[in-house]
């Protein structure tokens, strides 16, 4: 079985050493501008195809970045890896994305597939406890950089938003839109964002003197919103919300689909709002109110992060990005 033009056979047909192919691969300005055009010339017309697996089993490592998110499917996860990606291929590395479902025996197996494949550095949202994890993969030369989490010590950079800020917020204009009767939906609790957006939501609650309910859910996913949606509108209107904060857009999606099936009126009965701010937010049949985080700059300053450290190891040092998140209001909280 062929296995195409090799190194040896461009170097013959240009006239150089292998060496100087090797060179014009990897250190092009290395190379004489008559030498790197003639390997250039011999690449094109033999079709050469360098090895990049064989290339990385020699020197240990990929011009490759891995990157681990809780749900691909979330668009607001697509939009941070969006960002990340175009810093990745600005530095001409590959880009793996991958989706740890909020499993975390998925997330260690995805972990140990990026140690396969000699990855230089992982952006990753962690569900499961890896921090002492990511520590032992440092110490073998692969950094990481922890995303939408604030890192609880100063031995990872993380690029983030101020979760308990954002659910204070949102909750404060929901209260200030009238609401007597909120609810905060969301889960697990496990999550530190998901605990924090509730932290700030019970804290603007309890200044407004309002009890604040709380329907956990398993995970983040639409059709969890949809079933608690069906939960509360199955409720007596004595005891159901008037006001709902959802963890994320997802969660709030699925509330407006089984609200709007069930002919609860939003926002007359139910003002809701969500967090993250995707795409989808705005183009819902009623368009839905959110807090809103820098989605694709939080992937770009990630990513950032992650390649001061591997191309300045000894001088790199670790930071804790945190952005304020903002308020979008729309016609899911908007009254009157």
């Amino acid at each position: 079985m062929s296995t195409g033009p090799s190194v040896k056979d461009v170097a013959a047909l240009a006239q150089v050493s292998v060496g100087t192919v090797s060179n014009v691969l990897n250190r092009p300005d290395q190379v004489t501008p008559d030498k790197r055009k003639r390997v250039q010339a011999a690449i094109a017309q033999l079709g050469f195809v360098r090895n990049e697996s064989a290339r990385s089993l020699r020197s240990g490592s990929s011009r490759s970045l891995g990157m681990l998110v809780l749900d691909v499917r979330n668009p607001f996860f697509t939009d941070v890896a969006l960002g990340a990606e175009d810093v990745a291929e600005d530095h001409k590395y590959s880009f793996i994305l991958a989706n740890s479902s909020e499993d975390a025996r998925r997330e260690q197996t995805y972990l140990d597939l990026f140690e396969e494949q000699r990855v230089q550095g992982i952006l990753i949202t962690p569900f499961g406890d890896v921090l002492q994890r990511l520590e032992a993969m440092r110490a073998r030369g692969i950094p990481s950089v922890l995303v939408d989490r604030l890192a609880g010590s100063e031995d990872f950079c993380s690029v983030s938003v101020d979760d308990e800020a954002g659910g204070r917020t949102a909750m404060e204009h929901l209260i200030a839109s009238g609401a007597e009767r909120p609810a905060f939906v969301g889960g697990p609790f496990t999550l530190q964002q998901v605990a924090d957006r509730h932290a700030g939501a019970l804290a603007a609650a309890e200044a407004a003197g309002v009890a604040l309910q709380v329907f956990e859910t398993p995970n983040l996913k639409f059709e969890r919103g949809r079933q608690i949606g069906d939960i509360i509108g199955d409720l007596r209107q004595s005891r159901r919300p008037d006001a709902v904060f959802a963890a994320n857009d997802q969660l709030a999606l699925g509330l407006l689909q089984s609200f709007t099936a069930k002919g609860i009126r939003v926002p007359d009965e139910i003002a809701l709002i969500g967090f993250d701010d995707i795409d989808f937010a705005s183009q819902s049949s009623i368009p839905l109110s959110s807090i809103r985080q820098p989605r694709q700059l939080i992937g770009e300053r990630a990513a950032q992060l992650l390649f001061d450290e591997i191309e300045n190891p000894g001088g790199h040092g670790h930071q804790q990005i945190v952005f304020t998140p903002e308020l979008v209001v729309r016609a899911s909280s908007r009254q009157g």
